[in-house]
């Protein structure tokens, strides 16, 4: 669990200091979060491996391993407009992003 932690704090990390550089080209992601109200949905391009969901106080509320679909769908249970995402691919790629949602 530290060990996850760690990987996803080092992800974000470099992902806040790669955004605060000019970026030339915006990278195309191979998938796309869709929301509703509490509901989350992840539809890819390729198939989804795992999804890791925090809290902006870093709580992890979600973990659901070996997905292996084109699309995933949870539902948030708790309070909060701001969650932390990772979302692995195959071939391990791995995407962090922040996402809102509205109450």
């Amino acid at each position: 669990m530290i060990r996850t932690l760690t990987i996803f704090l080092a992800t974000l990390f470099t992902l806040v200091i790669t955004h605060a550089q000019p970026a030339a080209k915006a990278e195309n992601k191979p998938y796309r979060v869709v929301a509703s109200g509490k509901q989350v949905t992840i539809k890819s391009t390729k198939d989804i491996r795992s999804v890791m969901v925090w809290t902006a106080g870093g709580h992890r509320i979600l973990e659901q391993k070996d997905i292996n679909a084109t699309s995933f769908t949870f539902s948030i249970g708790i309070s909060g407009k701001v969650f932390f995402l990772l979302v692995e691919l195959k071939g391990n790629e791995r995407y962090t992003e922040k996402i809102g949602l509205r109450e």
